[in-house]
Order: structure tokens, then C-alpha cells, then sequence
């Protein structure tokens, strides 16, 4: 973390990161591909469960971003004692947000599904689907705060082995018990459901294991402390709310886009699988850099944490281009991929192409938003997050959708725009000064 140069550290650290993601994406997609051969009702119904398991990782990974921010911070500021404190307070804090998700969940679940659709065929999917996936929570929840007390230390090998082996068992079942094959009988969305939560508590269990032959003993071993829970949740709060309100938001959108269509819903959901696909290498950098950016600012290193910045704004830019070429060429390719109706691969056609031009401005806001976590900052992360999926995404797409459905795909390009001039404007004027001072931190502020 201190001695290594930032482009042989990112090199090191980001390809396991990245190919446990891209894993993951597969799976995610392998998912949606089966159900879709299965029913295209059952592809929509799987959009509109996306936001819920959306707002369960946000809950799940930020507690966990949180925890890695502490971590990191103690190595940096030589406070390596409080780190067992850490680990326990983070795990029990997300086996309680497991439980209480369950119950609430369970309790909402069939209010929210009859909101969001107005087919009683996809409200069943749904149920069938989201039962399932609330009630055997608990495995991805404890697997995302371990993952992320490795990454914190540098262990990114396990947590991408983890998620091989998650992602391979999920695929294997999936068609199994989708459509039922020796002598399993067939279950449709709810065996797709099962494979998918074997496939999180394969993966927890992996973690888990690396996590006590990783962690030095001393390092394991801590007490639930309310001080320490307070600083998790102040150090994951910019994350928590940046994944919950990216939640919040795409249910805005299947609403409006429910006024025209629900095969608009369908392609929207399809847009988010494949661009969680291509966003791969920057979700990869973005928990890489932040232990980095968390480490050097403990140790008062502000020129370390600089280059990282430009290091990986100039990947994003390349990486997103690529992207960004890829959507304007094979734009109902892509969406076929997921679906044989003609209406959704016309919808998508018309949307991928222009939900595009987002990506460049998307990519180099990523990157400052983690800086400005990195920095003890996440006031700004979360006001960022607020201007974004707020004030811009829905109230934007309500009113460009009084110019129909072509109009609606443009609230994702303006709002990227907007946002990233704020962002650069922030880091610019005021997060570059903290970092060329950067003293050693004597406290935590967020």
C-alpha cells in the first residue's frame, strides 16, 4: 500500500477484483437469460425484483465499505488494535439488517409487486422469486462484510475464488431447477431463486474461511462496540445511500415507464444487466482504490492519493469508450441476447444507443465520488448522490416523458453531464487542497 507505485499496485490488485465481478456479471446474466427462455413475463418480473436485491446489496456491501474504510485507516494511522472490533461490529450489525430485511421485505413484498405491474402473471413471478431470495438473505449479507475486510488488507485472491465458485453453482442449478432435469421436478422463478442463494451462501462460506486464515488472530477477536458501530455507519452511509437511492430511482423509472409500456420496464432491466457487464472494471477499480485512497490519507501521503485519481480517470475514459461503442453498433443485438419479442428489441434499439453517451461523464464521477470517500468526505459523495438520483434522474425523466418514450432514455445522459460538472468543480476547488495538506488523521469525520 505505501511502497508499491500506484500503476503496478492497480495492477496487482484490481484483476482479481475485476474477474470476481465479471463473474458474478455473468451469473447475473446466465440468470436473466435462462428466466427469459423460460417467460418474458418472468424477465419482467425479474426487473422489477432488480430494485429490491439492488437496495439488500446496498444495505449488505455498504456496511462492509464501511467497515473496510475503518480498517484500512487504522493500518495507515498505526491503530491496528481496533480492528477486531471492527470485524465483529460489522458482522453482527449485518446479521441484523438481514433479519430485519426478511421481515420487512416479506411484509411489503406483495403491496410493492401489485404498484409495480398490472399482470397478474408477473405479480406471481415476482412472489415466486422475491420470497425466496428475502428469506435466505443472510448469506449474502455476511459474505459482503468479509469480502470487504479482505480487500481492505490487500487479500483480493479469496474473495475472487469466492466468487467463482458462487457464480459456478448458480449456473449449474439454474437450468436444473428452472426446468427441471433429473428427476427435479420443474420450478420455474422459484428454482431460479434457490440456485441463486445457494450460489450467495457458497460464496459466504469461502469468505468466511479466508477471512480466519487471513486475519491475524488478534485481529478476529473483538466486541460489539457501540463507538465502533457509530463509525461504520458513518463511514458507509455515502454508500449505503448512493446504492439505496440508485434503487429508489429505478423504481421511479419503471413507473413512468409503465405509462407507455411494460416491455419499456423489460428493456430497462436488461439495460442494467448489461450495464452492470461493461461497468465491470470500474466497480473493480472502485473498491480497489478506496483502501488505497483511505490508506494514504491515514498516512498523510496527499501526492500518492493524486495519482491515483489520474490513474484510473484516464482507464475509466478508455474503458468507457469501448463500452460506448459497443451499445451504439449492436444496440438489438444486445438486447436480444435476453429476448426473442420483436416490440422489446425495437424499445431497445431506440434506448441502449442514447442511454450511451452517459458512460464517459458516469466513469470519471465514479472515480471522484470514492475519492471524496477515500478523504473522510462522504458528505460530498452523498450530496452527489442526492443531485443525481434525486433532483435529476426522476423528476427529469417525468418530464421528458411528455415528449414519449425516445425522450425518456435522455435523462440518463443529461443527469451524468450535470453531475460530473459538480463533481469536478468539488474535487477542483476544495478536495484538492484537503489532499495536498492530508496530515495524519487523528479522528474520523465524514
Amino acid at each position: 500500500m505505501e511502497k508499491t507505485s500506484i500503476p503496478k499496485l492497480l495492477l496487482k490488485l484490481a484483476p482479481p477484483v475485476m474477474l470476481s465481478l465479471l463473474i458474478q456479471s455473468v451469473y447475473n446474466l446466465v440468470d436473466s437469460i435462462f428466466i427469459g427462455r423460460y417467460a418474458d413475463t418472468g424477465l419482467t418480473a425479474l426487473s422489477l425484483i432488480y430494485p429490491i436485491q439492488l437496495l439488500m446489496t446496498a444495505l449488505a456491501t455498504g456496511i462492509g465499505t464501511g467497515a473496510g474504510i475503518l480498517v484500512s485507516h487504522a493500518d495507515g494511522s498505526s491503530q491496528r488494535g481496533r480492528q477486531g472490533d471492527i470485524a465483529v461490529s460489522a458482522i453482527m450489525m449485518n446479521i441484523g439488517h438481514a433479519a430485519a430485511v426478511a421481515v420487512c421485505g416479506l411484509a411489503l413484498l406483495e403491496g410493492f409487486l401489485s404498484v409495480s405491474s398490472g399482470q397478474e402473471v408477473v405479480r406471481q413471478y415476482g412472489l415466486d422469486y422475491g420470497r425466496i431470495v428475502l428469506m435466505f438473505s443472510m448469506g449474502s449479507f455476511i459474505q459482503a462484510v468479509l469480502e470487504k475486510l479482505l480487500q481492505a488488507k490487500g487479500k483480493m485472491t479469496i474473495p475472487m475464488i469466492a466468487q467463482i465458485a458462487g457464480a459456478v453453482c448458480n449456473i449449474i442449478l439454474d437450468p436444473i431447477l428452472i426446468f427441471g432435469m433429473g428427476g427435479i421436478p420443474e420450478m420455474g422463478l422459484k428454482g431460479a431463486a434457490i440456485a441463486t442463494v445457494c450460489g450467495q451462501w457458497c460464496c459466504m462460506l469461502i469468505t468466511l474461511v479466508g477471512f480466519v486464515a487471513q486475519y491475524p488472530k488478534e485481529q478476529r477477536h473483538g466486541r460489539l462496540h457501540p463507538a465502533i458501530i457509530r463509525e461504520i455507519y458513518r463511514s458507509s452511509a455515502a454508500s449505503i445511500l448512493m446504492q439505496s437511492l440508485y434503487t429508489l430511482y429505478i423504481i421511479g423509472l419503471n413507473l413512468i415507464l409503465k405509462g407507455f409500456t411494460e416491455d419499456a420496464v423489460t428493456v430497462l432491466g436488461i439495460y442494467y444487466k448489461l450495464q452492470t457487464f461493461f461497468f465491470i472494471p470500474l466497480m473493480g477499480l472502485q473498491q480497489v482504490i478506496l483502501p488505497i485512497i483511505s490508506h494514504s490519507f491515514g498516512a498523510g501521503n496527499g501526492r500518492r492519493i493524486r495519482e491515483t485519481v489520474r490513474c484510473c480517470c484516464v482507464f475509466a475514459a478508455g474503458i468507457m469508450l469501448l463500452a460506448t461503442a459497443a451499445f451504439l453498433l449492436f444496440p438489438q443485438q444486445l438486447t436480444g441476447i435476453f429476448t426473442a419479442s420483436e416490440s422489446v428489441r425495437l424499445i431497445g434499439a431506440q434506448a441502449l444507443p442514447i442511454i450511451s453517451l452517459s458512460f464517459l461523464p458516469a466513469a470519471i464521477d465514479m472515480i471522484l465520488i470514492v475519492c471524496f470517500q477515500g478523504i473522510m468526505l462522504g458528505r460530498w459523495s452523498i450530496c452527489m448522490t442526492l443531485l443525481r438520483q434525486v433532483v435529476l434522474l426522476v423528476p427529469l425523466a417525468w418530464l421528458f416523458h411528455f415528449g414519449g418514450l425516445g425522450m425518456v432514455w435522455f435523462t440518463f445522459p443529461v443527469t451524468e453531464i450535470i453531475t460530473l460538472g459538480c463533481s469536478v468543480f468539488l474535487y477542483r476547488k476544495y478536495a484538492l487542497s484537503i489532499i495536498r495538506q492530508s496530515p495524519p488523521a487523528t479522528g474520523l469525520t465524514v
